[in-house]
């Protein structure tokens, strides 16, 4: 009995840490895998890469179209375009916070 309940002990400890370490993702980070899942099909989301779809202005150059806390507004009340290709997307505070966290460091 004792062995079993240090097992539990010891995978509850564990599953909090984990938890802790995925909560403490730095913000710049998470921005750069949410532009990563959602945009960067179209877009370019690094320092110099090209965007794939030609007219997909790369994010690194948002900066000189938008204000950043602007674009984090655009980003919570939903994002759409004459564009057929692209869809709309609404982000949560938290996650636009992040993207523009992680715009902020590939601005040109």
């Amino acid at each position: 009995m004792t062995s079993g309940r240090t097992i539990i002990t010891g995978l509850a400890v564990l599953g909090t840490i984990l938890a802790t370490e995925a909560g403490a993702q730095d913000p710049a980070d998470r921005g750069r895998a949410l532009l990563q899942e959602n945009c960067a099909r179209c877009h370019a989301i690094g320092k110099i890469d090209v965007s794939p779809l030609k007219g997909a202005p790369p994010f690194r150059i948002i900066g000189q179209s938008y204000e950043l806390d602007q674009f984090a507004r655009r980003l919570t009340r939903g994002i759409a375009s004459s564009h057929p290709d692209m869809p709309e997307f609404h982000f949560n505070e938290e996650d636009a916070d992040a993207v523009i966290a992680y715009l902020r460091t590939i601005q040109d």
